[in-house]
């Protein structure tokens, strides 16, 4: 019990500090809550969005950061981006090599990669990825907008009402908020900023000081789509983040449908349960 509550105290006091930094730094950024088709209770993914946001992943993100979770197989499956699977295993076997079995030498091949492989990282470790990028370590995508959120940066009494208002509205999109907001906030920094080595500002990451170049620095028409949508920064941020979001939670419409079945099942038990308290006791009355 001693080291259970020295190892608590150690996290309380690890938490304070942590705080106590952030305030001091002024690191807290209020970020806007953006309109998604995938928000609330009815939400849904919309498939020509992720299309576009894959799109911007492999021409732009794919470069420094892996998606090690999501396989090509993931992304004709219903409830995402539904590519036809001639569509994903010509860009699987054509754009991607995997390591192979290995042969009786024991040497490891490539090969093409199938609708059972996972998207092969840009770098083979960690090491080749922190020498690329003045050693930092670009992080995974794959569930990186579970991973971040937004701060509401409300006063305590307001915490009650806030939770009530997230929870009825079904609020789940703080990581794609951020997101968005983290890849629209690059911008030159303030005449007063000392920037670090290496660092970029940017106005919605904590302490405004981020590793991670600006990807949309060449500005529109970096991506070119292919429905028509307008190929502007605006859109890039926005439709990779509802790619990512998918990315970290596949099976996002499938819980809502099931929620959605289980509410009408207890609503409708209750009516039932209701009639029947009212037969069985009428005559007690």
């Amino acid at each position: 019990m001693a080291k259970l509550g020295a190892n608590i105290g150690t996290a309380v006091l690890a938490a304070s500090l942590a705080a106590g930094v952030a305030w001091a730094a002024g690191e807290e950024t209020h970020i806007e809550r953006q309109p998604w088709t995938f928000a609330g209770m009815f939400g849904r993914f919309d498939e020509a969005q992720l299309q576009r946001g894959f799109k911007v992943y492999v021409e732009v993100c794919q470069r420094c950061h892996s998606i090690k979770r999501l396989y090509f197989r993931n992304l004709v499956q219903p409830g995402g981006p539904s590519f036809s699977e001639a569509a994903i295993k010509s860009i699987a076997g054509n754009d991607y090599q995997v390591d192979d079995v290995p042969d009786e030498q024991g040497k490891i091949n490539k090969r093409p990669a199938t609708l059972a492989d996972s998207i092969p990282p840009p770098y083979p470790n960690e090491q080749a990825a922190r020498d690329a990028q003045n050693g930092a370590l670009p992080p995974d995508l794959s569930l990186i907008a579970r991973a971040r959120g937004v701060d509401a940066g409300t006063p305590f009494y307001r915490v009650p009402d806030t939770m009530v208002r997230d929870i009825l509205s079904s609020y789940q999109e703080a990581g794609a908020d951020y997101t968005y907001a983290y890849l629209m906030g690059y911008g030159e920094p303030p005449a007063d900023t000392k920037m670090a080595e290496f660092m970029n500002y940017n106005k919605a990451f904590p302490g405004h000081q981020t590793a991670m170049p600006n990807p949309f620095i060449a500005g529109d028409g970096l991506v070119k789509y292919d429905d028509g949508t307008p190929s502007t920064v605006d859109n890039y941020a926005r439709d990779v983040a509802a790619f990512l979001s998918w990315v970290a939670d596949p099976m996002l419409q499938e819980r809502k449908r099931l929620g959605l079945l289980v509410i009408f099942y207890l609503l409708i038990t209750a009516v039932l349960l209701g009639f029947a308290k009212r037969r069985i006791w009428r005559d007690a009355h």
